[in-house]
């Protein structure tokens, strides 16, 4: 469903994406795994349509990503239905007044005649339904990030990207995302750097190295297993006097 060619991006004079290749086949479900700093939002903002590489493409159903197809409106209708990114922060997608209108949102924007079913459908799905007369702000961590993933679901994604979404939530949300994710019937590739969370998620792991180079695409146990590995994703250390370990972030 989604392909990344020979992908290389950068902000500045520095490169933060690497001749990244790989594709994601319809159904699957894996993670992109790297410290902070390797380039993982990037690699996702680019795979959204939300920044374009200087080198390389990234293509959706066959369709090469640029700023002038995303002006096509069919296409781009079709596309933002069919892909969406859930943010890291989840204040950075809330800017509507209540929890109802964030979910109507997408919705509206797309012209969907079955708006209010689908709020009512998955605001009882993410647990929404006694807050969507709230206001988004007044949330806690674990509701925005509810409230964020159902604006995103809302639209019917066949593609589903995550960065961090595990990052502010506790113990009990986590597990609870774990839950939803392995039961999601969508193709989906979420951002981590917690080893334990990406066993959780998918047996196929993406890792992209300190150098923002993609050094392992595979079995997760196979990179666990692999101190050199390791090692250029940033995950062994040795301290003075110890016996080295991995880092579990």
């Amino acid at each position: 469903m989604m392909e990344v060619h020979n992908l290389s991006y950068r902000y500045t004079e520095e490169w933060v994406l690497k001749d990244i290749c790989f594709s994601l086949s319809k159904g699957e479900k894996a993670a992109l795994f790297g410290v902070n700093g390797s380039g993982k939002t990037s690699l996702l903002k680019l795979m959204d349509g939300l920044l374009f590489p200087q080198k390389g493409e990234v293509r959706f159903n066959g369709t090469k990503l640029t700023k002038s197809r995303l002006k096509e409106k069919h296409f781009r209708r079709g596309f933002r239905s069919s892909v969406g990114l859930l943010f890291q922060h989840p204040d950075v997608m809330l800017f509507n007044p209540t929890v109802y209108e964030e979910l109507a949102f997408g919705p509206k924007q797309l012209g969907d005649p079955h708006a209010e079913e689908k709020i009512k459908y998955w605001a009882d799905k993410l647990h929404l339904t006694p807050l969507l007369e709230q206001s988004p702000l007044k949330l806690s961590g674990g509701e925005k990030q509810r409230t964020a993933l159902a604006s995103v679901l809302i639209t019917g994604p066949e593609v589903l990207l995550l960065d961090e979404p595990f990052a502010s939530l506790d113990p009990r949300a986590t597990g609870w995302l774990i839950d939803f994710l392995h039961d999601l019937d969508v193709t989906f590739l979420v951002a981590l750097h917690n080893m334990d969370l990406a066993r959780e998620i998918s047996h196929r792991v993406l890792v992209l190295s300190e150098k923002h180079e993609l050094i392992f695409d595979g079995n997760m146990h196979e990179f666990a297993d692999n101190r050199d590995l390791l090692v250029k994703a940033g995950l062994w250390h040795s301290h003075s006097g110890k016996e080295p370990h991995t880092h579990h972030f």
